[in-house]
């Protein structure tokens, strides 16, 4: 069995990752992300230790921070089960409401956030929710983070069941984009909500270390919304590379982005999902061509003649399904076109 060990030189540090080229990261285990930006593998075994151990741990702090185009700025922080915050805050239940939720070694206010809800009220009145889970005391170690992910996506369900039953939310309305961890956190939201459905979820690049293709339960999956797209921009390192939704696009093949250069650790790429997707809200401009499956979409392999799908169009909830191979740019303007 052979090992390769990448160096992976930074401005402050050197990290190994750890390649055995035997090993397939979602089979059997996975490459497990570490803080210091190096990976370790872990079995199945060891990671169903894991979920299974008795812990003892707190109960996540999850934050909601409430931007609209009255506040774009300065957030309300909503509150499960007060409804003083939610009736003295700028929601409003006749427009549609975006649920954003990040990562690992992110909170509310890393780029993905600000981006994206400016993106959305850039192009009319929305509620869009910035959910914080970081917790500086676990969010370095990325298994830690992982057994985080089921209690925070209850949290979310409970502020939907909340603000459905005090505030006239439409689950028709509601939309949750989460990126990496955050796509399982919406994933959690969308099988434990009481009330209704979510209406649709998109998973920015899923993450893939933790997380089993044939357990679903312990996923995003097509059956958490009404409908589930994803954009997989790291696939078969950080994030997944088999489709996990109704519909699935891959940037460039979806396990690497041009422009990124090396990117040993894939930290470009897995970012790359919610830059396209915030330019997408903006200018809709991702055309994407139909594939007979993922390993086609993979190969680029999908003829030369576009659909009419686009990617992370607002209309993708009725006219997409299956996979798509949508073509980027090395440099914004990421897109192919208007």
């Amino acid at each position: 069995m052979k090992t390769v060990v990448v160096l992976l030189l930074g401005v402050a540090a050197v990290s190994a990752i750890p390649i055995d080229e035997e090993r397939q990261s979602g089979e059997n285990g996975w490459y497990v992300p570490q803080a210091d930006g190096s990976f370790e593998w872990m079995t199945v075994e060891e990671v169903d230790a894991l979920r299974n151990a008795p812990t003892g741990r707190a109960a996540a702090n999850v934050y909601f921070h409430l931007y609209t185009s009255e506040n774009p700025t300065n957030a309300d922080l909503l509150v499960t089960g007060d409804v003083q915050s939610l009736s003295t805050s700028h929601f409003n239940k006749f427009n549609p409401t975006k649920i954003v939720i990040h990562g690992w070694q992110s909170d509310s206010d890393s780029d993905l956030n600000p981006l994206i809800r400016d993106a959305y009220l850039s192009k009319g009145d929305f509620n869009v929710i910035s959910v914080d889970w970081s917790d500086k005391a676990q969010t370095l170690n990325y298994a830690a983070s992982v057994l985080r992910v089921a209690g925070v996506g209850k949290q979310v369900a409970g502020l939907i069941d909340f603000m459905y039953q005090e505030g006239g939310l439409s689950f028709e309305d509601v939309h949750l984009i989460g990126h990496s961890l955050g796509a399982h956190v919406s994933g959690y939201a969308g099988k434990n909500v009481k009330y209704g459905r979510i209406q649709q979820i998109t998973g920015l690049d899923p993450a893939l270390p933790m997380f089993s293709y044939d357990k679903p339960a312990e996923r995003l999956n097509q059956n958490d919304a009404y409908y589930v797209e994803s954009i997989q921009t790291c696939g078969g390192l950080l994030g997944f590379l088999k489709p996990i939704g109704k519909s699935a696009f891959y940037p460039n093949g979806g396990k690497s982005q041009p422009g990124c250069g090396l990117d040993l650790a894939g930290s470009c790429a897995h970012s790359r999902s919610w830059i396209y997707y915030a330019e997408a809200i903006e200018n809709n401009n991702f055309p994407s061509m139909k594939c007979e499956d993922y390993e086609t979409a993979v190969e680029k392999n999908c003829g030369k003649t576009y659909s009419s799908v686009r990617m992370a169009s607002t209309s993708n909830h009725v006219s997409a399904s299956g996979e798509y191979y949508t073509p980027v740019n090395k440099k914004a303007p990421f897109g192919k076109g208007n």
